[in-house]
């Protein structure tokens, strides 16, 4: 029962710091969290090696536009936890890992469908009597209680329950709904990096998105040489641009 609450605490923390304090402070990541949960635990070596197994499982767990990767935090903490106290090491934390995250990402949307909508229109309310407080106020205690709250309890009840209970809950899962999760998991970020596209691609812009197309499709560059590409378009551009000074319509004639 006290490493349970102690979990969930360590989760809700994470949450807080992640999204309300630091602000994508990469805090969240598994070889952060899989660290801290090893200390929680008592076993910090197997933490920190696990932490980052994990973190080469969820290496792409980033969201982007309306896509919502996995719930990272959970699947870390938990699996984890759960490895070091049945002793089972990486393979019950790559077998939990990635199913838990999956499941708290289900209660997750759920709770931004029936949940936000009510936030919102409270912040709506409040934007249209000009009280910007009262607006940042409400987004604050909001992400309190519809991210940081349900994260904990989910973490603090789960590892109570033991392994084997959410074994069962996940496999009681019908198929068609992990089928269903699994073809949504595939297209959403598509369909965020659509969005963040549309967002973003202008007609000056344009021409460096069918650059960045041509360099990994056609010539084969890793993603990691068109970055720095871009870095170095980036500064060229910002140079030049700084460097010159307007004409002054005092300047004499020759």
């Amino acid at each position: 029962m006290h490493d349970a609450i102690i979990l969930g605490i360590l989760g809700f923390l994470v949450m807080v710091f992640e999204k309300l304090i630091t602000g994508t402070g990469m805090i969240s990541r598994p070889i952060v969290t899989g660290a801290l949960t090893g200390i929680v635990m008592g076993d910090i070596p197997t933490g920190v090696l696990l932490g980052a197994t994990l973190e080469l499982v969820f290496l792409g767990n980033f969201s982007i536009g309306a896509s919502f990767p996995p719930e990272l935090i959970s699947g870390t903490i938990l699996a984890t936890a759960f490895a070091i106290s049945t002793g089972q090491g990486v393979e019950a934390a790559l077998t939990l890992g990635l199913p838990i995250a999956t499941f708290v990402l289900v209660i997750q949307n759920i709770i931004f469908i029936f949940g936000y909508p009510i936030v919102m229109k409270f912040s709506d309310d409040f934007a249209k009597e000009g009280d910007p407080d009262k607006v940042a106020r409400t987004h604050i205690v909001s992400g309190f209680i519809t991210r940081a709250l349900p994260l904990g309890l989910v973490i603090g009840i789960s590892y109570y329950l033991g392994s084997a209970v959410i074994e069962d809950v996940l496999n009681s899962i019908p198929m068609y709904i992990k089928d269903g999760l699994k073809i949504a998991t595939g297209i959403m970020p598509a369909l965020g990096f659509a969005i963040l596209a549309r967002m973003i691609i202008n007609k000056k812009v344009t021409v460096f998105f069918l650059l960045g197309f041509i360099l990994v499709s056609y010539m084969k560059l890793p993603f990691l040489a068109v970055a720095l590409l871009g870095g170095i378009i980036a500064t060229i551009i910002i140079t030049n641009t700084v460097n010159i000074q307007p004409v002054s319509d005092t300047d004499d004639d020759f």
